[in-house]
């Protein structure tokens, strides 16, 4: 029998104290295999945020229980979940979150800077030499830093500091960003939310792309149009999941589409 890529069990997460509690998610139940593309869609203040925050291990559910690949997370210890989110998750944010000032290139490198720094290379007596060693690993995140670029059709923008981009080049970089460990699954929350309709399209014509090439997508969006680019939608209101429904007709992006 396989083991699903995401269950989770009657999860919630409550904020605040005995003195005003706050329940953002309750009673969430589904599951996710590996290679869905699934929205989470629901409007302002709904708890879809809240989900994608517990699902993307940066918060831990009150009550319940969240399984990844059949382990059970609340096991995990801090720096277990660190590994996970840099090796395992890949995060796309509205704001892009990218550094100012510094090149397309080294923002694309930083989850591998952090993960050396996470995994530190040592030399073995009488092997390699520590120079050889670093200069391998510079070559090696090279690799992965142009493969990344190319994946977004970023490459040629490689020297480019970070605020000298557009909107929607801006967040290629970040789907670069969170491309170049090579994550099974991608969360992006509210990807087009800062873009233009042409920039929006091309966001969610490269998010497909990396579905089809095998990664597991999590969208989490409040606009029924930009949902409907996914298989699957959650549906949340209030806090709860309403409905969990396939998508029946889905919107492929393609050059010239506009969303609305």
């Amino acid at each position: 029998m396989s083991i699903s890529l995401i269950q989770v069990e009657n999860l919630c997460k409550t904020y605040g104290d005995d003195g005003a509690k706050t329940e953002a998610l309750c009673n969430a139940n589904f599951v996710i295999e590996k290679g869905e593309f699934v929205s989470i869609m629901g409007p302002s203040g709904s708890g879809k945020s809240t989900l994608m925050q517990l699902l993307g291990l940066l918060d831990r559910p009150t009550e319940g229980k969240y399984l990844l690949e059949g382990e059970d997370t609340a096991t995990f210890d801090d720096d277990t979940l660190a590994t996970l989110r840099n090796k395992k998750l890949g995060f796309v944010f509205q704001s892009f979150n990218l550094l100012p000032r510094t090149s397309v290139y080294e923002n694309v490198e930083l989850p591998l800077l952090y993960d050396e720094k996470i995994h530190p290379v040592k030399s073995s007596r009488g092997g390699i030499s520590q120079g050889e060693i670093i200069s391998q690993g510079k070559e090696s995140n090279k690799e992965k830093v142009d493969a990344a670029l190319s994946a977004v059709d970023m490459g040629h923008r490689s020297n480019y500091l970070s605020n000298q981009l557009s909107g929607g080049e801006k967040q290629r970089v970040a789907i670069a960003r969170a491309l170049v460990n090579d994550p099974e699954i991608i969360f992006a929350d509210e990807p087009t939310g800062n873009l233009d309709s042409k920039s929006g399209l091309q966001v969610m014509k490269i998010l497909q792309k990396l579905n089809n090439e095998g990664h597991t997508i999590i969208l989490v969006t409040h606009e029924t149009y930009t949902a409907e680019h996914a298989k699957r939608i959650l549906y949340v209101k209030d806090g709860a999941i309403i409905a969990d429904d396939s998508v029946k007709n889905r919107r492929i992006a393609h050059d010239g589409e506009i969303l609305k």
